[in-house]
């Protein structure tokens, strides 16, 4: 799904600290970094233990910060990145199996409440010799429905039917808010259908492309043979096809990233002249989707979806479709679907090397499908309103300090700072959890029926979705579920949100000093507050509208800053000749920019009332960049750091610690780097947004 929900990320430009404490200096000539002498730990300081004393922090932070954690904890077989960030995400998950055993070993519970509905669920999934025993016989109904496709019309009845599974091929549709009225929702018709991560996939020449082309055609002639089809190599070459003409017709990563380029509100007739060969109205009908005007996110791609109607045979769409409703069910079928899945998604794409327990499996699929029951739980018993409270001075801090920095801004006139204050004014803040939470009552989940519970949840949770178009936005609905490790930031609400299952040690503690706290989660407020105010965000104004509030000459100010972090981002390379794409990962990199400057400037407030003194022989100006750096200190495989860089728009960790503080001034003060040290971009080509 191609939302406009955009996540963890900051950018902005250095302030002069409060405090400047000068250490001993580094000799250009000597290996031996500033060492501060250790002592006893005190209470929820930085982690002593993750930092390589060996390294110099000026000449390659992230390796300072985190280096001795990532050398005594190798990422494990099943994850493709490891750090204690990532190390809590999966606790959270250790936590949820905590959660939900017990309640599954009770058979007793009231029929459609949440202890039933949850402990049914995880029951169920967690029965692995019911599964193995089924093989492909739960998604035999759809198959056949498939098989039975005898014309244009029963194409279309089917693709609808599927989409209400949540199979979305070749297209999707969701609700959300407008993007220039956006207190109502509306559909957004996006593009979809395609099996490789995204369409660079299936037309670049470089060798990697090459390779994950041959390598799909495999995985698809072994997932049609599991299934029973003998013509598994033609049948390939026949879903292949069909995909590189779809993908060719849709708009590459970079491109999505700008809301204009996907902002096509149209009427259903208006769009029935791009694709007459599909019953757009029929289709909506039977989703139950009002026919008002609607976003068609990608009019080319509906235009080859138009040839591709025309000019693709009935026998070669049912291929398709078969192929993409087994690869989607994959994960819920006996274990050699799930195997080759692994082999494929997971191991060629993105280097894992076993594949996660079924109770973590199991617990994830819960929480995406009954989030916001399991949320409940979770939030009863690990998230304590005393970290609801604690988190809420850090964001209306970090707030404050995005006003000051906005007021003082020597780039941009009073007219757009006007508009910026406004807009900051309006920023809404969600904590923890959403105040009203969702009822599944309606879902009928029971013991021994793995699949039909998950197809019934996400049935349920499409037609919710659906059920909010053409009604005004509800302002209290989550992108998120609590026990996720993440935040975002939706420009549309203009809201920042912060689940549960993300503050968490070690990205926020209740009992940990200022400087950590402001240097950890205070990045990441920052992060998702830049968004707002970073080359998407700026093009929404206070009321979330997709306007532009800016002056000209403010503008173009604010695009050639912009430019300079992109610039900055495409020379980080992950191999040789493989480097980010600065326009891609650009919201990504100012949201983090951003962050530690408005964090940091937020901290220095806070100093004010609250004077911090060195522990354990760092400075709290120390303790604050450390912080980002073990927050941050994720270690990544190389092949996931791959489709990373073209797909992603985040950069990899090590340029999310690097590139903001190489860049910053305090942080140079800080460990008294030299002009020349690796860690210090002359102040002539620094990079500053917020």
């Amino acid at each position: 799904m191609k939302r406009l929900l955009i996540l963890l990320a900051a950018c902005g430009g250095p302030s002069k600290p409060t405090e400047q404490v000068t250490l001993p200096p580094v000799a250009a000539d000597e290996a031996k970094p500033y060492q501060p002498k250790p002592s006893t730990p005190k209470l929820a300081g930085v982690y002593l233990d993750d930092i390589d004393r060996s390294v110099d922090p000026c000449t390659d932070f992230f390796e300072y910060a985190n280096g001795a954690w990532r050398k005594a904890n190798p990422i494990p077989a099943s994850q493709v990145r490891w750090s204690r960030r990532w190390q809590s995400g999966e606790t959270a998950k250790e936590r949820l199996r905590d959660i939900l055993e017990p309640i599954a070993k009770k058979t007793d519970w009231p029929a459609g409440g949440v202890e039933q509905q949850l402990g049914d669920f995880y029951a169920a999934c967690m029965d692995e010799a019911a599964a193995n025993q089924l093989g492909a016989k739960p998604i035999e109904p759809l198959l056949a429905d498939i098989a039975a496709i005898k014309d244009r019309s029963g194409l279309r009845a089917t693709i609808g039917k599927l989409a209400g599974v949540g199979l979305n091929v070749p297209f999707g549709v969701y609700g959300d808010s407008d993007l220039h009225t956006p207190t109502d929702v509306v559909a957004h018709l996006y593009a979809g259908g395609l099996g490789l991560p995204d369409r660079d996939y299936y037309v670049k020449p470089e060798k990697r492309f090459v390779d994950a082309r041959a390598q799909y055609l495999v995985h698809i002639e072994k997932m049609f043979a599991l299934a029973g089809r003998k013509d598994g190599k033609a049948a390939a070459k026949t879903v292949m096809a069909l995909e590189t003409s779809l993908a060719k017709a849709s708009l590459d990563n970079v491109a999505l990233r700008d809301p204009k380029a996907t902002d096509h509100k149209m009427t259903v007739a208006e769009l029935a002249k791009l694709a007459p060969s599909f019953d757009w109205a029929g289709y909506l009908t039977t989703a139950k989707i009002p026919a008002i005007p609607l976003n068609v996110t990608e009019p080319k791609f509906i235009q080859e979806l138009e040839a591709r109607f025309k000019g693709t045979s009935i026998a070669d769409w049912k291929t398709y479709l078969t192929w993409h409703l087994i690869a989607h069910f994959a994960s819920a079928l006996s274990q050699p679907f799930i195997d080759e899945n692994f082999a494929f998604n997971d191991k060629f794409l993105n280097g894992a090397q076993e594949l996660k327990p079924r109770w973590k499996r199991c617990a994830e699929v819960v929480d995406r499908s009954l989030g916001d029951a399991l949320g409940q739980k979770y939030v009863e018993q690990f998230f304590p309103p005393i970290a609801k409270q604690r988190m809420k001075t850090l964001v209306d801090n970090v707030l404050a300090a995005m006003k000051d920095t906005i007021q003082k801004l020597d780039w941009m006139s009073a007219p757009t700072k006007a508009k910026a204050l406004e807009k900051l004014s309006t920023v809404n803040t969600k904590i923890g959890y959403p105040d009203k939470w969702k009822d599944y009552g309606a879902i009928a989940i029971k013991r021994g029926d793995a699949f039909g519970n998950q197809l019934g949840a996400t049935a349920w949770n499409i037609a919710d979705n659906r059920s909010t178009i053409g009604k005004p936005i509800d302002r209290g609905r989550w992108g998120m579920t609590p026990p996720t490790s993440n935040a975002y930031y939706n420009p549309s609400l203009n809201e920042i949100v912060f689940p549960a299952g993300i503050l968490q040690p070690p990205i926020f503690r209740v009992d940990a000093v200022d400087a950590y706290n402001y240097g950890a989660i205070g990045v990441i407020i920052g992060h998702e507050i830049s968004h707002g105010f970073d080359d998407q965000g700026a093009q929404f104004d206070a009321l979330g509208r997709l306007a532009n509030w800016w002056t000209p000459e403010d503008l173009k100010a604010f695009q050639a800053k912009g430019q300079c972090v992109a610039d900055q981002y495409t020379n980080y390379f992950i191999e040789p000749k493989v480097h980010h794409d600065g326009k891609l990962v650009l919201g990504e990199a100012i949201g983090d920019s951003g962050g530690v400057n408005l964090a940091w400037r937020a901290y220095q407030k806070a100093q004010q009332t609250t004077p911090a003194t060195a522990i354990d022989g760092f400075t709290p100006a120390q303790q604050f960049f450390i912080a980002w750096g073990q927050a941050r200190g994720d270690a990544t495989r190389i092949e996931t750091q791959r489709t990373m860089v073209q797909g992603d728009p985040h950069a990899v960790a090590k340029w999310r610690v690097i590139g903001p503080f190489s860049h910053l001034p305090e942080f140079h003060t800080a460990f008294s780097c030299k002009a020349d040290a690796p860690m210090v971009v002359p102040a002539a080509k620094r990079c500053t947004v917020w």
